[in-house]
């Protein structure tokens, strides 16, 4: 049950008293205020989480006060109480801002919800921000390349828009990033962000992770389950990886694109839904087309607006920054004191190819937070493979080299499938596993 700080602002004496011993005997701290002028200056001192607040008061009433509280505090939430209480005056201070409106005489099973049901949205709503900016932290394009530069007025034109979008580029890259960032600037910001890897899902249940099922449309089908079309409704849907459907999904994915429509699988009710797409694929798409694996029509209308993500290899001016961008984020959340890189490390970083692209320099500095004990990062701390490229190659360093790179083509080419990978290589599953690890790769 969620506890918090609740303040009691009305002008009757015996209320204030009986609502603070009822939020008291539950646990809470309660302060109380005569009208809403004291209110607002107790407020300033220590903010509560919660306001109960009567609406018919002297001088400042509750509806004033209401105003003033959701101007300067906006995350605070208040709870009107009146003894005068009618459905328009409760619908006015719903608009006004206010959680809920409860009525003298109060009832102290409805009370004890009302607050209880309050708090607990609070809390959410704070944990949400505290979210937001976590994400915004983590989730963020960083880079000062020309490149970059270009990439972000390529969204900064398409986010505002409607239009739908292809974006291409090599694993690691940071397609769902980019994504994540039209969807974030476009208008329906405040409405779901969807994503679903068609390459990770099997094609006997793609269908239903994208349109659903209703109970016991297939075996293991015990409740009914919304698709991601249907969570994305008002928002955007992000499939990534969309060269990895099959044709068969491909031609149903094609029809609820255009009709923006479709059934659950095993039910027989015509959803209609409204979704941005946004898809993704490390594949050239107009090369699958050639080849019959993907389709034309709905290859075009995906390719509304294609924007394309420079690998990092073409753009290591903005290696330093990724660098201290993400020495930042992991130290914030390990809790470990930011280090700082030498020259000599950093012109290691620079030499490297980064066949991974920003994905594997993330990795890789995540690691560095983790195990580097000092406070400066050294080119010995940097992974031997990286170093290689101002050390006189060995015999054992060309090998490992060659290992690095056969091994990573085949997972990009797998679409990280390990077992895949494996069988591209001819080798066991449990040895890619271990030359991964050695190699530095995971």
């Amino acid at each position: 049950m969620t506890k918090g700080h609740i303040l009691i602002v009305d002008d009757e004496k015996r209320i204030r008293s009986a609502l603070a011993g009822i939020l008291k005997d539950e646990g809470h701290e309660v302060s109380v205020a005569e009208d809403g002028s004291q209110a607002l200056e107790m407020i300033e001192k220590d903010t509560p989480d919660l306001i109960m607040l009567d609406i018919w008061m002297p001088g400042m009433d509750g509806i004033a006060a209401l105003q003033k509280i959701r101007e300067q505090w906006p995350d605070i939430a208040v709870v009107m109480i009146s003894g005068h209480g009618n459905i328009e005056t409760a619908v006015k201070t719903i608009k006004a801002g206010a959680y809920d409106f409860i009525e003298k005489p109060l009832s102290l099973e409805k009370t004890v919800l009302t607050v209880q049901h309050a708090l607990e949205a609070q809390r959410l709503s704070t944990e949400n921000r505290r979210l937001r900016h976590k994400d915004s932290n983590r989730y963020q394009i960083v880079g000062d390349s020309k490149a970059v530069k270009e990439l972000e007025r390529q969204i900064a034109l398409a986010a505002p828009t409607n239009g739908w979008i292809l974006i291409t580029g090599e694993n690691g890259t940071g397609k769902e990033l980019v994504a994540r960032e039209v969807h974030n600037r476009s208008r329906r910001f405040d409405k779901p962000f969807v994503g679903l890897n068609c390459a990770a899902i099997p094609e006997d249940l793609i269908e239903s992770e994208l349109f659903g099922h209703e109970k016991g449309s297939f075996t293991g089908a015990t409740v009914k389950r919304k698709g991601r079309f249907e969570l994305a409704d008002q928002g955007t849907l992000f499939l990534d990886e969309v060269g990895d459907m099959s044709l068969k999904t491909q031609a149903k994915v094609l029809r609820a694109l255009e009709e923006q429509s479709f059934q659950r699988i095993g039910g027989n009710k015509t959803i209609s839904v409204d979704v941005r797409i946004i898809a993704a694929s490390n594949k050239d798409l107009k090369k699958e087309m050639e080849k019959g694996n993907f389709r034309e029509d709905l290859y075009y209308r995906l390719h509304v607006i294609p924007i394309n993500i420079p690998s990092l290899r073409d753009r290591k001016e903005d290696v330093p920054l990724l660098v201290g961008h993400f020495l930042k984020v992991f130290s914030d959340e390990l809790g470990k004191p930011l280090r700082t890189v030498t020259k000599e490390a950093m012109e290691d970083l620079l030499a490297y190819d980064w066949p991974g692209n920003v994905r594997e320099l993330k990795n890789m500095v995540e690691r560095l937070v983790i195990m580097v004990p000092g406070s400066h990062i050294t080119r010995m701390d940097i992974p031997e493979s990286l170093r290689k490229e101002h050390l006189q190659p060995s015999f054992r360093d060309a090998k490992k080299e060659f290992e690095r790179r056969l091994i990573t083509k085949a997972i990009n080419a797998c679409n990280g499938n390990i077992s895949q990978a494996a069988r591209r290589l001819k080798i066991e599953r449990s040895l890619l596993h271990q030359k991964i690890k050695t190699l530095g790769l995971d």
